[in-house]
């Protein structure tokens, strides 16, 4: 791997980077597209290319109950399984632990789950992750942690961040493969002590790159902001820094604004899927009677084909219709939205005006039509 810092913006933590992986290079700051089940929802591959997207997730929890991790194997891994032949980083389903919190019990040695879909019972642990996301073929792999909820007691925090720990070592020794990265993941949830204890030892086990876990799980916003702030000062220069499931526009920028690299969010498909459309004038909910004779693109800015060919009546009148037309486009959309903001992150940094570029376009976003 190799992670070449390319500006760095001299009023913030902002950077813009380079990421290398085998399957190609990834420029940062960078929002990855969630594409938990082998695909980003309602958009195919080749929509993703078109869009400009560089690295998509997957998720080791939900591939191997579904299709089942020997047919993605017998598929040659999942970039072939689902067409994609760029980078994809893969979750090591430590977020379900979290998110599935009623279907899971913890032990020492990993999580059983009962499958949300017909309930049978399988263990997921460092040595299973691993396993899985080797076979996925994934160009970044995240090590098996415990995501804690909010709000948590100390006392379960710190014994968590223990298994954590040991979690996360044992997928660094159990990496068979010279071509997948491996990034630790730091938890803690908002206690100071326990993030700076994890993260200390996740960066003397030394991963290819940290991710900051265990945020946006319903924490106020400010105190997010305030674990990513001390969070970015402790983690190595010379690795990527990810946080794990976060946001909306503004929780990138400020993110960014902090120190940090790369994103991922199912925001912009499911908000598309509700009819929420982000533009450059803040979100616009299309499904709403005001657009029935608007004949105007979502965003007047975007540049992307469905601002380019389709109006809010059109597709106000395919949400009105339940036509699948209307995920599509409209998830279309806001994914574009998302990676042409990223784009101009990068190249604010690299001009020297990061602030400046984020100053104005929060004061767009924040505008009302």
């Amino acid at each position: 791997m190799s992670f070449k810092i390319i500006a760095k913006d001299g009023s913030s933590k902002a950077r813009a980077a380079v990421l290398s992986t085998a399957h190609g290079e990834v420029e940062t700051p960078i929002f990855m597209p969630v594409g938990t089940q082998a695909t980003v929802k309602t958009l195919s591959s080749e929509d993703l290319k078109t869009i400009g997207s560089q690295i998509i997730l997957g998720n080791t929890y939900h591939l191997n109950l579904r299709p089942g991790i020997e047919i993605i194997k017998k598929a040659g891994g999942l970039h072939r399984f689902m067409n994609w032949d760029k980078p994809i980083l893969t979750d090591s389903g430590g977020f379900q632990v979290f998110s599935l919190a009623t279907l899971r019990r913890v032990n020492d040695e990993g999580v059983e789950f009962q499958s949300h879909i017909d309930g049978s019972r399988f263990f997921l642990g460092p040595k299973e992750a691993m396993e899985i996301q080797g076979i996925l073929g994934s160009d970044i792999a995240m090590t098996f942690d415990e995501c804690i909820p909010y709000p948590c007691e100390k006392g379960y925090a710190e014994n968590s961040i223990e298994t954590t720990i040991r979690w996360e070592k044992k997928c660094k020794e159990l990496l068979s493969s010279e071509k997948q990265l491996l990034f630790g993941i730091t938890q803690g949830g908002v206690f100071q002590e326990l993030r700076k204890k994890c993260t200390e030892a996740l960066i003397e086990i030394d991963f290819d790159g940290y991710a900051i876990g265990g945020l946006s799980v319903g924490e106020p916003e400010i105190l997010m902001y305030e674990v990513v702030n001390y969070s970015t000062d402790w983690l190595p220069e010379d690795k990527p820094r990810y946080l794990m499931g976060c946001g909306t526009p503004e929780n990138l920028l400020n993110c960014i604004e902090l120190g940090v690299d790369m994103f991922d969010c199912v925001m912009p498909t499911r908000n598309g899927r509700n009819g929420t459309a982000f533009t450059t004038f803040g979100k616009l909910v299309v499904r709403n009677s005001c657009y029935k004779e608007d004949f105007t693109p979502l965003d007047p800015l975007c540049r992307c084909s469905v601002c380019q060919n389709y109006s809010r009546a059109y597709i106000r009148h395919l949400f009105n219709v339940q036509e699948i037309l209307a995920y599509r486009l409209v998830s279309y959309h806001n994914v574009h939205f998302y990676l042409k903001l990223m784009e101009g992150v990068r190249s604010a940094i690299k001009c020297g005006n990061f602030l400046s570029f984020k100053g104005e376009f929060l004061d767009n976003y924040r505008h009302k039509e």
